[in-house]
C-alpha cells in the first residue's frame, strides 16, 4: 500500500494539471464535467491492481490525446519499481497513437527504449534510439544511451562513433571516455598478439588525451614485454608523475625494468617514491626488499614507522606476520601475536582495494570503467588514513626514521 501511494504522488501532480486544464477548457467550450475514468484509474492504482489502472488508461488515453503526458510519466514509474511489462505496455501503446505530436511521439519512443534496456532487449532499445537519432528528435538523449548500449556490449568501435557525433552535433568533447574506447581496442589487440594494432590504438588514446595514464602504463607494459626495459622505465615514471594512484598497478613491471637495467639502487628509488606516495602495495613491496638484503629486523622498523603516521591494515597485518615468525608459537606472547596476525588477515581480506571517486562503489580489483556510475577513470586505489601526531600517545618519529 505505501509504495501504491509512493507511486501515485508524480501522478496525482500530473493528473491535478491535466483536470484543472480539462476543466478550464470545459467552461470554454461548454462541455461538461471531465471524464470519470482517470479518477478510476488513480483507484485502482489505490487498490494495488495496476493491470486494471492500465486498462482504464490506455482507455482514456483513446478518448483525449492530453493524458499522454501522463501516460509517459505513469510508464517511467512502473518501470522503476521494476514493473517493465507494465511500462512497455504503455509506452507501446503511446508510440503507435497515430494522433500523436511528433514531440510526444519522441519522449515516447525514448521511454520505450529505456524499458527494453531494462529488459535486457538491447537491439530492440537500439533500434529505437536510432530512430530517434535519424528523425533529430532527442539526438543527445539517444545518443548516449546508445553510448551505454554499446559499452555493455563492449563495441568500442561503435561506441567510439556515437562519441564522434556526440561531439559533433551536442558539443560534447567526451576526451576521456574517448581515449579510453581506444586503450580498450589495444587490449582486444594486445590479447590477440596484435602488438603493432595495439599500439596504434595507444597512439590514438593519447592522441586524445595526452594525460590518459592507462595508455601509458599500457605503453610501458608493452615496452617491457618487447625487451625495451629503458623505455619501460619511462613510461612508469610518466605514470607516476602523472598519475601517481596507479603506481601499484606497475609496480611489479617497474621493479623488473630497473633490474633488466642492472640497477643496484632499486631499493633506494622505492624508497624515494615512498616518500612521494603512501601506497600500502608499494610499501609491502619495500618490506619485502628490505628483508631481503637487510633482514626482517630492517623490514620492521620500516613498517613501525609506518604505521605511525598511517592508519593501514595491510602495513599492520604484514608487520603481525614478520612478528609472528619470529615469536614462539608455544609462548603467551607468541599464540597473542599469531591470534592478532589471524584476526588482521581476515579482516584485509574483507576491506576494499579500490573506491570509485564519483559514487563510492568499492571493489578488490581495478575496474577502469565504473560498474555502478558508469564512469571512466574514477576508480582509485584506496589510500591509508594518515595518523596526525596528537592522536597516538607517544611522540612522532624524528624525521630520520620516517620512510
Amino acid at each position: 500500500m505505501i509504495e501504491a501511494l509512493f507511486l501515485l504522488l508524480p501522478v496525482a501532480a500530473a493528473s491535478g494539471w491535466w483536470l484543472a486544464r480539462r476543466e478550464l477548457r470545459s467552461h470554454a467550450e461548454g462541455v461538461g464535467p471531465t471524464h470519470p475514468d482517470f479518477l478510476r484509474g488513480l483507484n485502482y492504482l489505490l487498490e494495488e491492481q495496476p493491470d486494471k489502472a492500465i486498462d482504464t488508461f490506455l482507455k482514456l488515453a483513446e478518448v483525449d490525446g492530453e493524458t499522454a503526458e501522463t501516460h509517459l510519466a505513469l510508464g517511467s514509474l512502473f518501470r522503476r519499481r521494476g514493473e517493465v511489462e507494465r511500462a512497455i505496455r504503455l509506452h507501446q501503446n503511446l508510440v503507435e497513437r497515430r494522433n500523436l505530436s511528433p514531440e510526444l511521439r519522441g519522449f515516447a519512443l525514448f521511454e520505450l527504449g529505456q524499458d527494453y534496456m531494462r529488459a535486457g532487449l538491447l537491439d530492440r532499445a537500439e533500434g529505437l534510439f536510432l530512430e530517434l537519432v535519424e528523425r533529430g528528435l532527442h539526438q543527445q538523449r539517444a545518443l548516449q544511451a546508445l553510448r551505454d548500449i554499446y559499452q555493455q556490449e563492449r563495441d568500442w568501435m561503435k561506441c567510439l562513433e556515437v562519441a564522434e557525433r556526440l561531439k559533433t552535433c551536442c558539443d560534447q568533447a567526451m576526451i576521456v571516455e574517448t581515449a579510453q574506447y581506444y586503450c580498450e581496442l589495444a587490449e582486444d589487440a594486445r590479447r590477440r598478439g596484435d602488438a603493432a594494432g595495439a599500439q596504434r590504438q595507444l597512439g590514438s588514446a593519447q592522441q586524445a588525451d595526452p594525460n590518459c595514464v592507462r595508455a601509458m602504463m599500457l605503453e610501458g607494459l608493452m615496452a617491457l614485454e618487447q625487451g625495451d626495459a629503458e623505455r619501460a622505465l619511462a613510461l612508469f615514471g610518466r605514470v607516476a608523475d602523472r598519475g601517481a594512484a596507479y603506481v601499484p598497478e606497475i609496480l611489479p613491471a617497474l621493479i623488473e625494468a630497473m633490474r633488466r637495467l642492472g640497477y643496484d639502487d632499486v631499493l633506494e628509488r622505492l624508497e624515494a617514491l615512498a616518500r612521494r606516495y603512501a601506497s600500502p602495495p608499494l610499501m609491502l613491496s619495500l618490506c619485502d626488499l628490505l628483508a631481503e638484503e637487510r633482514g626482517p629486523e630492517a623490514a620492521l622498523d620500516l613498517l613501525t614507522g609506518y604505521l605511525t603516521r598511517y592508519a593501514d591494515l595491510a602495513g599492520l597485518e604484514r608487520l603481525l606476520e614478520l612478528e609472528a615468525h619470529r615469536a614462539p608459537t608455544d609462548s603467551p606472547e607468541g599464540q597473542r601475536i599469531h591470534v592478532a596476525h589471524g584476526v588482521a588477515r581476515q579482516l584485509l581480506a574483507r576491506q576494499p582495494v579500490y573506491q570509485c571517486e564519483k559514487c563510492g562503489f568499492q571493489a578488490r580489483a581495478l575496474h577502469w570503467h565504473c560498474p555502478s556510475c558508469k564512469c571512466w577513470g574514477t576508480v582509485l586505489p584506496v589510500l591509508p588514513e594518515e595518523i596526525s601526531c596528537a592522536a597516538v600517545e607517544s611522540e612522532c618519529p624524528p624525521e630520520s626514521a620516517r620512510v
